[in-house]
């Protein structure tokens, strides 16, 4: 499917954002990935969520790696600025373009061997120095690429296509996330649009470090019984914390100017907090989100899906959670009290609508 190009005429009538660009205007080439792949799921996902945020391609910045997930760029967002580094490297390069130019809205996108093998000790440091950026792991358990190896995100217990046990202990990202110091958690699964999608725009919104561990199945190598990373493992098992009903806010700084949706909400915006000013309260706060993740179902191998942690100076959103199938829930017991009707959720998750 190389040889494909994807035509670029289109209905005349397809619906436009707050800019006038359709959904076309912010899709990339044609996907070389295996049909049914769980990447092209989280590609859908973020052409949905600039497409809604009405983003100006050309103000967004995609970096990669190397992997199947590091190809990804190449299928969304095709008139944005886009770097594919070598493999590992792609924090190290962010970091520097972040230094160089801060107006653009920078996108890494990454995979489990990409970050939690050879990168590991680059995702450590960008988490570390709170670069401003949205983080995205595409984590399927394997190494594609390299026919189907289990990698260092794989379950302890987990077979591989050919049967063989893992037998070591998996790297958990989003504990990594809240113990480094990212001001924006959050594990979705490809599977689920209707929660990645508001994950995605809530971190492009948030300032500061957001990190987005996407659970996205490979169909070639370990989408079989016995894989804890298979389309049907994760449905049967997948544990979303709360639901997120309603989601509003903006960046603030000189990025605004080209995002007129968002500028309408500039009052509801924050910004970051420094580093050595925060509270005992918030860094309690996220000391109490890695207990609670593993309570998840950490026996059964259970990926509990929502956002973990966004700290009270830090966040950009304002969020009002749901139990699933529930009535509106009370305060979580780890996030700081909010006035009526603006209840503030320190983790959430599943079935979301957006409010601007």
């Amino acid at each position: 499917m190389t040889y494909i190009v994807k035509p670029k005429f289109h209905h005349p009538a397809l619906p436009k954002n707050a800019l006038g660009y359709t959904h076309r205007d912010y899709e990339g080439s044609v996907s070389t990935l295996c049909a049914g792949c769980g990447h092209d799921s989280i590609s859908g996902a973020i052409i949905q969520a600039c497409f809604e945020l009405a983003l100006p391609p050309h103000r967004i910045a995609k970096l990669s790696g190397i992997g199947c997930s590091s190809k990804t760029p190449t299928y969304f967002l095709g008139q944005s600025h886009g770097f594919n580094s070598v493999h590992g490297r792609m924090p190290s390069v962010l970091t520097g373009a972040n230094l160089a130019n801060r107006d653009l809205i920078y996108l890494g996108v990454s995979g489990d061997g990409d970050t939690a093998s050879i990168g590991l000790g680059q995702f450590a440091h960008a988490l570390r120095r709170g670069v401003n950026m949205v983080y995205i792991v595409e984590n399927n358990g394997v190494y594609g690429l390299t026919k189907g190896q289990f990698s260092a995100t794989a379950d302890r217990g987990s077979k591989s296509k050919r049967g063989v046990v893992n037998t070591d202990n998996s790297i958990d990202l989003v504990a990594m996330a809240l113990q480094l110091g990212a001001s924006f958690v959050a594990r979705s699964f490809s599977g689920d649009k209707t929660q990645l999608v508001p994950l995605v725009r809530a971190a492009i919104e948030h300032c500061g470090a957001a990190f987005i561990d996407c659970i996205s199945p490979c169909v070639a190598f370990n989408n079989h019984p016995g894989s804890t990373k298979s389309f049907d493992y994760v449905r049967e098992h997948n544990e979303a914390v709360n639901r997120l009903d309603f989601m509003t806010g903006a960046r603030r700084g000189r990025r605004d100017r080209d995002r007129p949706a968002l500028r309408r909400a500039r009052g509801r915006g924050s910004a970051r907090a420094p580093r050595d000013r925060r509270r005992p309260a918030q860094r309690a706060r996220r000391g109490r989100a890695v207990p609670r993740l593993g309570d998840a179902g950490e026996d059964q191998r259970e990926p509990a899906v929502g956002r973990f942690y966004l700290p009270r100076r830090g966040r950009s959103a304002s969020v009002v959670g749901r139990e699933p199938g529930g009535d509106l829930r009370p305060t979580p017991r780890f996030a700081r009290p909010s006035p009526p009707g603006r209840e503030k959720s320190a983790y959430s998750s599943g079935a979301a609508s957006i409010g601007s």
